[in-house]
């Protein structure tokens, strides 16, 4: 992944462990029991990816909120307003019946990526800002859709 810091490239790689936990857990729901009785529901199978996206969703907003301070007049504007998409859509979008939730949480994540292609095109992102993103929403996603198709 050139040109991507190796500090941004690891840590978003380790953020992705939840999403292939939850992941691996839906496909060997035996998984689950390998980290014993300590770890409650919660953090297993489709919960916890549920739960962690709507963080990272939130999460992202913030990055986003931040690169729209690098604009100026209606363009900022524009960006705190985009910015604050992700983590409204977690927030009202991914509750109820996992099944649903699993679905707006995968579309919110498609949906982020967009967000992160608009603000690379305003030059408001760092130059590797895609091919990190896209490569970790790509994994994202895979794993999003384990749930939505066999759940």
């Amino acid at each position: 992944m050139k040109g991507i810091p190796v500090s941004a490239l690891t840590l978003g790689l380790a953020g992705l462990i939840p999403f292939l936990w939850g992941a691996a857990n839906v496909v060997w729901p035996a998984s689950g029991g390998w980290v014993g009785a300590w770890l409650p529901p919660m953090f297993r199978g489709t919960y916890v990816s549920l739960t962690y996206g709507v963080v990272i969703l939130s999460f992202m907003s913030g990055v986003l909120w931040g690169f729209a301070t690098k604009a100026k007049g209606a363009k900022a504007a524009l960006g705190y307003a985009l910015s604050v998409v992700p983590a409204l859509w977690g927030f009202i979008m991914v509750n109820g019946d996992p099944a649903n939730a699993a679905v707006n949480l995968w579309a919110g994540f498609a949906g982020l990526l967009m967000l992160d292609w608009f603000f690379a095109q305003q030059g408001l992102a760092p130059a590797w800002w895609m091919r990190l993103r896209v490569l970790l929403s790509a994994v994202v996603l895979t794993c999003l859709a384990v749930p939505i198709l066999l759940e």
